[in-house]
């Protein structure tokens, strides 16, 4: 236990924003167990301590795997809608103010539920979110890589043709395929106003942030860790001020990094990187937003005020309302100053 635990406290009361967290990925494990009693041909284990085992994870192609079995869960609108409103009373009890969830509309299309059915769905429960816990929710539509480019093509039409006001971002993630083939996709999206927010550099190498920055505009690099290989990327990083969405547990979990001995964040944020601390998947990771703060805090060597910076820096580069930064703003700095 290091001298970071001394900081728990103040981490679970921190007023916060997620940036990279998935939809589907921050099914609790209770209610996974719920869905898997409802269709037990899934394949999913039924019961909680059952899970645990199940999300011990091999590599990253064996994440995938069992991803994609917990996709198989969400059949109905209703298991949609249950989804959706029980991750966010998750972050809500985590003081998460704002949060940009990812979703992969394409997988639950595949599985039977309509495009129209589905935003009805998130939609709903973002709205009874927002009433019950305050929490303010946004949605990043992603292409799941594994599906190539059939589904690159299902995502930007259910984005441009179908999304929501409340959709912000296109983004692409999965096993970490080339990224120069879907410059179409996110140019179309970019068109119509989405910002562009792929996954890049976690599973392969450097080249794949320089393709996700050159080819696909990136805002925002989901993960982006191995960018550490490439001093030149990292002084483009520094230059441009591209945040990174850093989830330390997930790196370890999918073997991506050995061990948090062996993590870059701290290289990255020494470098002059902005850096944000997110949670990726965190039930299936066995974390919690909370907890990588506390990770964060050891790697960074964070104080009270650190953390607080780490926190107003997440929202400063969100793609939330300005209405929305300010008040999550002052409340950070309200709790801090407390």
């Amino acid at each position: 236990m290091g001298e970071w635990t001394a900081y728990r406290d103040f981490i679970a009361g921190l007023p916060k924003a997620e940036l990279h967290v998935h939809h589907v990925g921050s099914a609790r494990p209770e209610t996974v167990a719920r869905l898997a009693e409802r269709h037990p041909d899934a394949g999913v284990p039924q019961g909680v301590e059952a899970l645990q085992d199940f999300y011990t994870f091999r590599d990253f192609d064996h994440f995938i795997d069992v991803y994609l079995a917990v996709v198989g869960l969400l059949r109905t609108p209703e298991d949609i809608h249950l989804l959706t409103y029980e991750v966010a009373e998750g972050l809500a009890a985590q003081q998460v103010r704002y949060a940009e969830l990812t979703m992969t509309p394409f997988t639950s299309v595949r599985m039977g539920i309509s495009i129209e059915a589905y935003t009805e769905a998130i939609e709903d429960a973002r709205r009874a979110a927002e009433r019950d816990h305050g929490i303010v929710l946004r949605w990043i539509y992603d292409i799941p890589g594994e599906a190539g480019l059939a589904s690159a093509d299902a995502t930007l039409g259910y984005a441009v043709d179908h999304g929501p006001e409340s959709l912000i971002g296109f983004g692409l993630g999965g096993p970490e395929v080339p990224r120069v083939p879907f410059k179409p996709h996110f140019d179309r999206a970019r068109a119509a106003g989405l910002r562009s927010l792929p996954h890049a550099g976690e599973s392969t190498d450097a080249q794949s942030v320089w393709d996700a920055l050159d080819a696909l505009g990136a805002e925002r690099i989901g993960h982006g860790i191995r960018s550490i290989e490439d001093p030149l990327l990292v002084e483009r990083l520094v230059a441009e001020r591209i945040p990174l969405e850093v989830c330390p547990t997930s790196n370890i979990a999918t073997r991506c990094v050995e061990s948090l001995a062996d993590h870059p964040l701290r290289g990255l944020r020494d470098a002059g990187v902005v850096v944000t601390i997110n949670s990726d998947d965190p039930p299936m990771f066995g974390t919690t937003l909370n907890h990588e703060y506390e990770i964060a805090a050891e790697l960074l060597d964070l104080d009270e005020s650190g953390l607080a910076a780490l926190a107003t820096t997440a929202v400063d580069v969100s793609c939330a309302p300005d209405d929305v930064k300010q008040r999550v703003r002052r409340e950070i700095s309200d709790y801090a100053a407390g």
